[in-house]
């Protein structure tokens, strides 16, 4: 076994006690099955303890995590209707094949503050680093909450709809919100998010 192997363990362990299988329609046994193909392949490699475990929107829809990024009690919610938050979809790449990959390094993206989201993009990309995607943003809100409350938000450049709005993660009346902000958006609040890269099975192999 490998240190990151053990993050993916833990993480996962995470999301099904969040009632990721349930959402999923399946049996938790199931649900973890799904995984272990990654998590055998991440046991046979060091890679980075800081990763994100991300189930792919095949598996489930990003509509339905909002509530389970919780604060304490103060459960994750969006104004936006479930197809609203569909037509969010990965733009100019597309993330490893499911159910499960792993994101590598994620940040809030606070070093892209007060930046406009095709700003930031392009600031991303000439860095060397991958913008988040909703589905990603979603993972690291739940797994690391604590990220949210010190540093408020995150826009996920990684997606977009096709009126050219981008997703975005940020703390309102104490609870995580999901929302959405325009190409010429910019606060001094909101990250952008990034991570280093992206690995799913094959891509280990």
């Amino acid at each position: 076994m490998s240190r990151t192997g053990d993050v993916a363990r833990a993480q996962l362990k995470r999301i099904v006690a969040l009632g990721y299988p349930n959402v999923a329609n399946m049996a938790a046994q199931d649900f973890i099955a799904l995984a272990q193909p990654l998590i055998t392949a991440l046991d046979q490699v060091e890679i980075a303890d800081d990763i994100l475990l991300v189930p792919t929107r095949e598996l489930i829809s990003p509509e339905s995590l909002i509530e389970r990024t919780a604060i304490g009690r103060n459960a994750g919610f969006s104004t936006m209707p479930p197809r609203d938050i569909a037509s969010f979809m990965p733009q100019d790449f597309m993330p490893p094949e499911g159910p499960f990959y792993i994101v590598i390094n994620p940040h809030t993206g606070t070093r892209y503050t007060n930046r406009e989201p095709d700003v930031a993009r392009k600031l991303i990309d000439s860095d060397g680093f991958q913008p988040l995607t909703l589905e990603e943003g979603l993972a690291m809100a739940t797994q690391h909450p604590d990220w949210l409350v010190r540093k408020n938000g995150f826009n996920l450049l990684g997606s977009r709809s096709s009126d050219g709005r981008v997703p975005s993660i940020w703390m309102s009346q104490g609870s995580p919100r999901l929302g959405s902000m325009w190409p010429t958006s910019k606060h001094t609040w909101i990250g952008n998010a990034y991570c280093s890269r992206r690995r799913g099975v094959s891509l280990l192999a």
